[in-house]
């Protein structure tokens, strides 16, 4: 089970394929969150409130001016700009993607992959076959100096990722790599809703996972101090609804970068959902951090922009 399977999928993720032709028993992440004290984020306000359901608490938030009345708790780190793209440019971005190929992912979904190649176990970074972005993209990066939040933001990976409820698409928690992508998380969200559920992340076994002992190099240099174990101790039992609406840009940063797994659960995939994923250096390969030699080459790659109608790149 651990060797890719022909749907993609390896290990413990499964999507519906493999399920059904090798009777894999899921990780149903949806029942163990349901014993859980859920909230939701409202983007309206920047605060969770209690619930499960993101739409129901947004419709009944929106409908009160600045939440007069209602006592939500402080969630930071987490920005949301509901109206990144307009539908017209919605529309011109998905056909543009769906003119590319697409690979095969883990868990039933499917991805584009532009960006340097990296090894997360062995920590080492290669140029590879990295040769910029779509142009057709181009306006979406370009986009992100508009965002206070973004302005020093330098794109490194941009990843495409379709989720299928008919694949039964979904994203196992987790926390990203934190060797080499940098503390601001970003996804651009198109077609559908949905919703991201963030955990606590406990280090039960003992055992360092996704590289988080590199945050200790840079985390003076963190735009969001990190909690401490009281603080964090009180959100035990406790997960997070982040709505994602459609054509909305996602901004992660701070404790929910490093300190809770995020995931899409496959209840939340209604329709086709595709979004853009945004990655940058950790300081240590920036300029004057003490890997930038490794990177150079690579932030003049991602300087450039081709045309997928006339021009084959590789990935």
């Amino acid at each position: 089970m651990d060797y890719p399977r022909p749907c993609g999928c390896k290990g413990r993720r499964t999507c519906l394929s493999c399920e059904a032709e090798l009777g894999i028993l899921r990780s149903d992440f949806y029942t163990t969150f349901q014993h859980s004290d859920s909230y939701v984020y409202c983007p309206l306000c920047s605060k969770i409130y209690p619930g499960w359901d993101v739409e129901k608490v947004m419709n009944e938030h929106s409908a009160v001016p600045s939440h007069r009345g209602t006592a939500g708790e402080e969630y930071g780190g987490v920005y949301i700009d509901l109206n990144f793209l307009s539908m017209e440019e919605e529309t011109q971005l998905l056909d543009a993607l769906d003119e590319m190929p697409w690979d095969v992912s883990q868990s039933g979904r499917r991805k584009q992959n532009f960006g340097p190649k990296t090894n997360f176990k062995k920590t080492r970074l290669k140029a590879g076959q990295f040769a910029g972005f779509p142009r057709s993209t181009e306006f979406v990066q370009r986009r992100f100096a508009n965002v206070p939040l973004l302005a020093t933001f330098q794109t490194i990976e941009q990843c495409s990722l379709e989720y299928d409820p008919e694949r039964g698409a979904s994203i196992d928690p987790h926390i990203d790599d934190c060797w080499i992508w940098g503390e601001r998380i970003v996804t651009v969200n198109l077609l559908s809703d949905s919703v991201l559920t963030m955990s606590l992340h406990r280090n039960a076994d003992g055992k360092s996972k996704y590289n988080l002992n590199f945050v200790d190099q840079y985390r003076d240099r963190l735009l969001a101090e990190l909690v401490d174990e009281q603080t964090l101790a009180s959100y035990e039992n406790r997960i997070v609804r982040i709505p994602m609406p459609r054509r909305s840009l996602l901004v992660l940063y701070g404790p929910p970068r490093y300190q809770w797994e995020h995931s899409v659960l496959r209840e939340d995939i209604c329709d086709r959902r595709v979004c853009l994923a945004y990655r940058e250096f950790t300081p240590t390969y920036l300029q004057g951090g003490s890997d930038f030699s490794q990177s150079e080459v690579i932030f003049e790659r991602a300087k450039q922009f081709w045309d997928h109608r006339t021009e084959t790149v590789a990935s």
